[in-house]
């Protein structure tokens, strides 16, 4: 059976919260920085804290990671409500929005590689996006006509962009088939009524494109907050690429009192010693997303993203 949250739910909160990682091996530090902060968010708004594996990209996928990863955030007590949702369960939904997509004329098919559209530069668009033809091994791509320039961060504040790059047209479906993240993260927050994404400031770029998504669906976004990025040198990430290293689940309580430090809370020398249920109660009753301290936030919020 899947862990269940322990705390109780107010069903009067239309918050709903989410963390979800992919299964491209265990969650190490990094991840706990950000799956906490998304836990505290959701369980101080009294709202839902749902898991989702995102298990969309099988050349990148461990066997055995997605089981490792939901046992890693149980031994933590970072317990989730309903039942994970697992992405490579939901190609018939995602195949429902790209034909809405397309009828819609939002898209087109593309047989360039990213080299070939970075040569365009300047957001020119390729050759392609003329013809549009569906041909064998094309990627279907979005056609970001709108592109969001800004968007205002819980976090980082006021987060800029550059329109005048080739990357706003990005993939929904890729050459090999597989669906791409930015549609398939945007359709789940949308099924799943996802209110408000707590994830690092690595996707801050992502932000944009999904942004658009949001515009061509006729839907309001989420509100947004990408906590800083926990790095294994000064500007590099620590992440599985990496090969940051596992978490420990003998560790859980220390691993904890790791993470809430980095996100500028130190909990009383006596609840270190404390259950860890316990900690996290007083890290919930202190926890202010909005006061995180400023040195740990992107020093530059300007991103050449788009």
């Amino acid at each position: 059976m899947p862990a269940k949250s322990n705390l109780s739910v107010n069903k009067t909160s239309t918050y709903v919260g989410r963390f979800a990682p992919s299964p491209s091996g265990p969650l190490h530090f990094g991840s706990l920085v950000a799956a906490l902060g998304s836990y505290l968010q959701a369980r101080k708004a009294k709202g839902r804290w749902f898991v989702r594996i995102e298990d969309i990209d099988p050349p990148r996928e461990v066997i055995g990671a997605s089981q490792q990863i939901l046992d890693t955030l149980e031994q933590h007590s970072l317990l989730w409500d309903d039942i994970p949702v697992y992405q490579s369960q939901r190609g018939e939904l995602y195949d429902s929005k790209i034909a809405w997509l397309i009828e819609q004329g939002h898209t087109y098919y593309c047989q360039c590689t990213r080299a070939d559209l970075a040569v365009l530069g300047g957001g020119t668009l390729c050759a392609c996006a003329i013809k549009n033809q569906a041909v064998a091994g094309a990627a279907i791509r979005f056609n970001n006509t709108q592109v969001p320039t800004q968007f205002n961060d819980v976090v980082q504040g006021r987060v800029c962009a550059n329109k005048n790059s080739s990357e706003a047209q990005f993939a929904i479906k890729r050459k090999d088939g597989l669906y791409a993240y930015q549609l398939a993260v945007v359709v789940d927050d949308i099924a799943q009524g996802v209110t408000q994404v707590v994830r690092g400031a690595d996707l801050l770029h992502a932000t944009f494109y999904q942004l658009a998504l949001y515009q061509a669906f006729g839907l309001a976004a989420p509100s947004y907050a990408h906590l800083p990025v926990v790095e294994s040198q000064p500007g590099k990430k620590l992440s599985k690429q990496n090969h940051a290293l596992a978490l420990d689940n003998k560790t859980a309580r220390q691993n904890i009192i790791d993470a809430l430090f980095f996100l500028g809370l130190e909990p009383p020398i006596l609840l270190k010693s404390a259950p860890l249920q316990e900690l996290l109660d007083w890290a919930l009753n202190v926890w202010e997303i909005r006061t995180i301290p400023a040195k740990l936030a992107s020093n530059d919020n300007r991103i050449q993203a788009l």
